[in-house]
């Protein structure tokens, strides 16, 4: 059996919790207000911001045994920088205060940030593969859906503007899907195996968080 078949297997229950959350089933079915979707935009755009950071912290750390891998994280950093400023672009389409780069994320956002950079540079650098695992099996997954409940549940289309990160992670992030797999398989390592399982673990309970009491609607409350 593959490593990536492991890590589906022994994350499941973890992504399958977030399924269940009662604002993400809400999310998915019936979308959100217009403040709710610029709070999780809000949050959503410190996530992006530190995405790359990340993986560059993680490839610095790769030796030679990790090669492939390090030149996996070089070859997405150039996908994927810039995308944060497609969230600045998805709230400011929908009226919201496109000055978040100082603002302070919710609790869960910081946790699970915090986290990603501390497993990348102080336990192993393949726990990065946990956070990219975790992300992009929300994006194509999710974020499809998200967006059309979301686009109804405000009363616009979703190529009107708003939309963009979500609609275009929901198709990009299935490619590097399999790209992931592919790379995952590669792993042998039972401490690289080890680091990644935990990784996936913890990014599927913070961003789950994401949707209790302490994650995006706390800005509402501000």
């Amino acid at each position: 059996m593959s490593f990536f078949i492991t890590l589906v297997e022994r994350s499941d229950t973890s992504r399958r919790a977030i399924e269940a959350a009662p604002r993400v089933q809400a999310m998915i079915h019936k979308g959100l207000s217009l403040p709710e979707y610029r709070a999780f935009l809000r949050d959503l755009y410190h996530i992006v911001w530190h995405f790359c950071p990340i993986m560059a912290v993680a490839a610095a750390r790769c030796d030679d045994s990790l090669r492939n891998i390090r030149y996996e994280l070089y070859e997405r950093i150039e996908e994927e920088k810039g995308h944060e400023d497609w969230v600045l672009e998805d709230i400011a389409a929908v009226g919201g205060e496109t000055d978040v780069r100082a603002a302070t994320p919710s609790a869960p956002v910081q946790a699970m940030i915090g986290y990603n950079y501390y497993a990348s540079e102080r336990v192993h650098p393949c726990s990065v593969l946990g956070m990219l695992y975790v992300l992009e099996v929300i994006a194509s997954v999710y974020g499809g859906k998200a967006a059309d409940s979301i686009a109804r549940a405000i009363g616009r289309e979703t190529g009107a503007g708003g939309f963009r990160f979500l609609s275009s992670h929901a198709t990009m992030d299935a490619v590097h899907m399999a790209k992931l797999n592919v790379l995952l398989k590669t792993v042998g390592d039972p401490a690289a195996q080890a680091a990644i399982i935990e990784a996936t673990q913890v990014n599927f309970h913070q961003f789950g968080q994401l949707f209790c009491d302490g994650g995006f609607v706390s800005h509402l409350r501000r």
